[in-house]
């Protein structure tokens, strides 16, 4: 098995990696489909993205919410859901120690469960998906407070699944906010 890269670094996940990972590494998709927690932590590929990885995870959540609620409730729904977000709690920890970042920009399971649970909440129509979509990324990507403090203070696994979920919530009080007030 190779260790190392067309640029003689080691490859993240590889036992010359794991001495000493770098910051910052750019994984492949060798990395992701080494191990179930980094496929699970970059959303199935998602995270690879050289652009906005963080916007390309919350786009993967729709088809992932479209099969989902094919063959599950709303209480099912929730109920995966918050077995996802255990699960990312690990995903992310164990990807995270690979990569030598706590909180790596490709790890985007942490943007994909929070969207789900946004999805579960908005509305099934276009104006409203999109609204949540700008939200959510805009809560996530600016991090106003206190999503900035818990993204600051908690670290692990926990931490990366956590601040994402407060985005969540600050999304869905937005929308119900205009959808108590918006002649919409």
């Amino acid at each position: 098995m190779t260790t190392s890269g067309p640029d003689n670094q080691p490859i993240p996940g590889s036992e010359s990696a794991s001495i000493a990972a770098p910051v910052n590494l750019l994984p492949n998709w060798e990395f992701v489909t080494r191990r179930p927690a980094h496929f699970i932590a970059f959303g199935g590929g998602a995270g690879l993205s050289r652009a906005a990885p963080g916007t390309m995870g919350t786009i993967a959540a729709f088809p992932l919410f479209g099969l989902m609620s094919q063959y599950l409730g709303p209480i099912g729904l929730l109920l995966c859901i918050g077995l996802f977000f255990l699960i990312g709690i690990w995903a992310c920890s164990v990807t995270g120690k690979a990569l030598g970042s706590h909180d790596h920009g490709g790890m985007v399971w942490d943007e994909i469960v929070a969207f789900l649970l946004v999805l579960l909440f908005t509305p099934n129509n276009l104006i409203w998906q999109a609204f949540a979509f700008l939200l959510f990324r805009l809560f996530d990507i600016f991090k106003p407070q206190p999503i900035r403090y818990y993204d600051r203070k908690l670290k692990g696994g926990f931490g990366v699944m956590f601040d994402d979920l407060l985005a969540a919530a600050f999304t869905l009080l937005c929308l119900a906010a205009w959808k108590a007030f918006s002649p919409f």
